[in-house]
């Protein structure tokens, strides 16, 4: 890459992690809406090998900044051995020369590193100015720091069924979700506002079958109907989870479709004590019995995160095929 002369804006972090811990994180794209607020979804195009171990990667990412949805393209390389990642960066519906940038993790013993972000902004008035380079190190340093517990808090899963009917009615259920309030006994409000076409901000009202409290979540979805996907990041979680995205979509099958609902899951990290009372008068109270307890919970919120996106996945799937297999009887 071939970087324009501009004057850097760069900001360094020490963040307690491995630097191979962090420089996985930044190379990992597709998992920042999970771990890195106010990403959205990343679809990472291609990837290939340049010269010197290095390789070449392009990435089409959707943001939220100030309220609105941002797409960008970006072009990275990817050095693990020198732990750096170049970038270029521009917006797809904005003019101007792109944002070019480097990511930079160096090793401070074992378990700590200085993360730097540098960006190189365009020259005046020919595109944007670069984001918040402090907030930008701000979020991967937290997002790293979590590095211990990771592999415990990250939840994965889909649900799916087959539907006899076509895609189009089913993805029309899926999409029109300020409908679910009277189709769903699960939901019980949906506000939805689609300022561009195809990419919807929703507060939705749920029912929690356990406790018959309601929850409110907001999310923005990416609706694709050409490619039978609709890509959900909730902005606002409640209880245990941190941060919720998913994905509705549709897959050609003999007869149909099969329709999909997969879930990616981050929790919140639980309390080494067991009781409020251990916390404020043992010191020192995260012993062996503690911790125990702590994964035990752990555990517990585990299977009933998936219990529950899983019932509530179940049942907009059932719907929607009783809706599409309805449409179907009645064209007969």
């Amino acid at each position: 890459m071939v970087w324009q002369q501009a004057h850097p804006v760069q900001h360094t972090v020490p963040v307690a992690a491995p630097a191979h811990v962090v420089y996985g994180l930044l190379a990992d794209a597709p998992s920042w809406p999970l771990l890195l607020a106010g990403h959205l979804h990343v679809e990472r195009m291609d990837l290939a090998p340049a010269p010197g171990d290095a390789t070449h990667e392009h990435l089409r990412m959707w943001d939220l900044r100030d309220g609105h949805v941002r797409s960008t393209l970006a072009r990275r390389l990817l050095r693990p051995a020198a732990l750096s990642i170049d970038f270029e960066q521009h917006e797809t519906l904005l003019p101007g020369a792109p944002l070019h940038g480097t990511w930079t993790v160096r090793p401070q013993g074992r378990e700590q590193c200085l993360l730097t972000l540098q960006h190189r902004p365009p020259p005046a008035g020919t595109g944007t100015l670069p984001p918040d380079t402090r907030a930008e190190t701000e979020r991967v340093r937290a997002g790293a720091e979590s590095w211990q517990q990771l592999d415990e808090l990250l939840l994965s899963f889909e649900d799916s069924l087959h539907i006899r009917g076509p895609a189009e009615v089913v993805y029309d259920f899926l999409y029109r979700i300020e409908d679910w309030p009277r189709l769903l006994p699960h939901v019980e409000r949906a506000e939805v506002r689609e300022d561009q076409p195809g990419i919807q901000f929703a507060a939705l009202d749920t029912c929690a079958t356990e406790t018959g409290r309601t929850l409110t979540t907001h999310l923005v979805r990416l609706c694709f109907p050409h490619a039978a996907r609709i890509i959900h990041r909730h902005t606002t979680t409640p209880g245990a989870i941190a941060a919720h995205s998913g994905e509705w979509s549709l897959q050609p099958e003999d007869g149909g479709v099969r329709a999909v609902s997969a879930h990616r899951v981050l929790l919140h990290p639980q309390p080494a004590t067991t009781t409020a009372t251990a916390a404020t008068t043992t010191p020192g109270a995260a012993t062996g019995a503690t911790a125990g307890a702590s994964a035990v919970r752990l555990a517990d919120t585990r299977r009933y995160v998936r219990a529950a996106l899983g019932r509530a996945s179940t049942e907009t799937l059932t719907l929607a095929r009783w809706h599409a297999e309805s449409a179907v009887r009645r064209l007969r």
